[in-house]
C-alpha cells in the first residue's frame, strides 16, 4: 500500500523507514556508485531529509519498504537550486506550486508495478494539495521507467552524453495521466484516494512548513 509520511513522523513507521534508507544505500552507493553518504546503520541520508520532507512509500506486506520518493517545496532548499542551476542556464526554480521529487528508490526486487504505485502517489499529492508541478533531476537510465509508467516529464535542461547524461524534468498530472498510471499500478484510483486520506484524514496539510 501507499503510505505518505512526514519526516518527522517517520519513527511511526520504524521497520518501514529503516529499510527505506538501506535500500537507498544499497540503490544510490552499492548499485548505481554514486558519492553518497552512509552512516553505521547502513543508512544513506542528506541533509535534506533533514527538512521534514514529505515521503511517498510502498510498504510490502511485511511492512517492509518497496520504493519511495521524496518531496520538498521548491520555496525552500531543493538540490536543483542548490546544486544543479547549472543545468538551468543559472536559473532556478522556486514556486509554491512546483515540488521537487528526489531519491526516487525502488527496493532490490521490488514488484514492476511499484514504480507506478509511486508516480500514482506523486499524482494524488498534487491533486490534493494544489501542486502544479513536480521538478526533479534524473538521469539516462530513468527514461526507460518514466515512459513505461507512462509519465515521461517536460526536459528543462540536459547535461552530459549517453548512459551520464543528467537532465531536470518538470512533471504535471491531468486525471487522463492519472487514470493511466492507476491502471499499470494495478490500483484503483478510489483505492489510491482512500490511502492518502488515511494518511492525512480528510483535511490534509500541504507541506509548508518546510519552506
Amino acid at each position: 500500500m501507499l503510505r505518505y509520511v512526514y519526516g518527522d513522523d517517520l519513527h511511526r513507521f520504524p521497520h518501514l523507514a529503516d529499510t527505506m534508507f538501506r535500500d537507498r544505500a544499497d540503490q544510490f552507493k552499492t548499485r548505481l556508485g554514486w558519492a553518497v553518504s552512509v552512516d553505521e546503520k547502513g543508512h544513506e541520508r542528506d541533509d535534506y531529509d533533514a527538512l521534514n520532507p514529505l515521503y511517498i512509500l510502498w510498504e510490502g506486506p511485511d511492512g517492509r519498504h518497496q520504493g519511495s520518493m521524496r518531496f520538498l517545496p521548491t520555496t525552500g532548499p531543493t538540490m536543483i537550486n542548490d546544486h544543479f542551476r547549472h543545468i538551468l542556464g543559472g536559473g532556478t526554480l522556486t514556486s509554491p506550486l512546483i515540488w521537487e521529487c528526489t531519491r526516487f528508490c525502488l527496493a532490490r526486487g521490488a514488484a514492476s508495478h511499484v514504480a507506478a504505485a509511486l508516480m500514482l502517489g506523486g499524482g494524488e499529492v498534487m491533486r490534493q494539495f494544489g501542486v502544479k508541478h513536480f521538478a526533479g533531476v534524473f538521469d539516462a537510465r530513468m527514461i526507460r521507467i518514466y515512459r513505461m509508467i507512462g509519465a515521461l516529464p517536460e526536459v528543462l535542461g540536459s547535461q552530459g552524453e549517453g548512459r551520464a547524461r543528467i537532465s531536470v524534468g518538470l512533471w504535471e498530472f491531468s486525471e487522463t495521466a492519472r487514470r493511466q498510471v492507476a491502471r499499470r499500478a494495478g490500483v484503483p484510483p478510489e483505492l489510491s484516494d482512500l490511502w492518502f486520506r488515511q494518511s492525512f484524514g480528510a483535511a490534509p496539510l500541504p507541506l509548508s512548513r518546510s519552506a
